[in-house]
């Protein structure tokens, strides 16, 4: 028969304390921001490359975006297309 009371028989090295839950809670978070990275960078070998490629595209959308109203003045972008 075996004690089941670590103050009767040295199990008291068995016990495991579970850490408090603010820390458990950081130490969740910073694996689950550490997964997020790793799978979005997943198959890219630079990063910052297709980040920066990314903003530089948004700025050029955004730029003829601005300019295509001014530019036509009735849309299309200023080209004509002639049949015949």
């Amino acid at each position: 028969m075996g004690l089941c009371l670590p103050c009767l028989g040295g199990a008291a090295e068995d016990v495991v304390e579970t850490p408090d839950p603010d820390l458990k809670r950081r130490q969740l978070a910073e694996a689950a921001e550490k997964r997020q990275m790793e799978s979005v960078s997943r198959g890219i070998k630079n990063p910052t490359s297709v980040e920066q490629k990314k903003k530089k595209k948004e700025e050029i959308d955004n730029m003829m975006a601005d300019s295509a109203p001014a530019a036509g003045g009735g849309g299309g972008g200023g080209l004509r297309w002639q049949v015949g």
